[in-house]
């Protein structure tokens, strides 16, 4: 079994868990900026985050064989403090690097007029910068958030497949699949979603655009949630290729619109899930810088 976990917040993470994470399959991850756990209180407070995505976290995943991605962005929770905000004037600089796959997370966490700016702003840079964004639906008021979520990116000029709502679950993820977005699904052990709900989805709405991520991060929850719903797919009835394409194809293929996928020897047998993209091998021997 090969995964690429599509959202996790390795920073917080262990070396133990990439050890664990590796041993459980997984080969590539996908690390969101996102919030600190407390309130940042200076914009250089990010760029020095964003350089440890850049630099430090890659390094760390290479050790353990798993390549490491990231995604870039004002996270919602601190698109309302003043402090912040400024540091969407430093974000194009970090767009162009190139283990950057996406803008995200981005969306809603209390849905007021400053979530709805810097939404919107930073919907215009994935559109600039040719990246797909990935969008963080609020964790209250699911419904009426994504329904707020899907009536900016209308306005905006980034097309639906170029789009992952993650966070959904039973109360939203029919609208979100008709809105022709990729559907993200985040699988916690006490909240979000849980394994057993993730199969029932499956066999329901099938496999199509579909991701299934952790989002481990400084909070309870599981880094080898991701391997956990594999296994749980199996058990269902599903096959190696059904998992195969929830765990690997599709977030390969979402993150892939990037142009920017540096994946390792689980590729190699499958080149034509990788049209377009630059693929290296190997890992580096040295954080990089900047």
């Amino acid at each position: 079994m090969r995964i690429l976990d599509p959202h996790i917040h390795m920073s917080s993470r262990t070396t133990d868990d990439y050890e664990a994470m590796r041993a459980a399959g997984v080969r590539a991850v996908v690390e969101p900026a996102f919030w600190l756990g407390q309130p940042r209180t200076s914009v250089g407070s990010f760029l020095d985050y964003f350089d440890a995505l850049l630099g430090w976290e890659p390094y760390r995943a290479a050790q353990y064989d798993i390549a490491h991605h990231c995604t870039i962005a004002l996270n919602p929770k601190e698109a309302n403090d003043p402090r912040c905000t400024p540091v969407l004037d430093e974000l194009p600089r970090y767009l162009n690097k190139d283990s950057v796959v996406a803008v995200g997370e981005v969306g809603y966490d209390s849905m007021t007029p400053a979530e709805d700016e810097a939404l919107a702003a930073q919907l215009e840079l994935a559109a600039r910068h040719d990246l797909p964004a990935l969008v963080h639906t609020p964790h209250r008021d699911k419904a009426a958030g994504l329904e707020r979520t899907l009536a900016v990116l209308a306005e905006s000029e980034l097309p639906p497949e170029r789009v992952l709502l993650d966070h959904l679950n039973e109360v939203t993820v029919d609208r979100a699949k008709d809105s022709g977005c990729w559907l993200g699904f985040s699988i916690y052990p006490d909240t979000k979603m849980d394994v057993d709900r993730m199969i029932r989805v499956l066999q329901r709405h099938g496999l199509d655009r579909i991701l299934v991520n952790s989002a481990a991060d400084w909070g309870r929850s599981d880094p080898l949630r991701t391997r956990k719903v594999g296994d749980a797919m199996l058990a269902a009835g599903f096959g190696d290729d059904d998992v195969d394409r929830v765990l690997w194809r599709n977030p390969v293929a979402f993150y892939g619109q990037s142009g920017r996928l540096d994946l390792d020897d689980p590729t190699a047998d499958q080149p034509e899930l990788f049209e377009g993209n630059s693929i290296l091998r190997g890992a580096p021997a040295e954080p990089a810088k900047g």
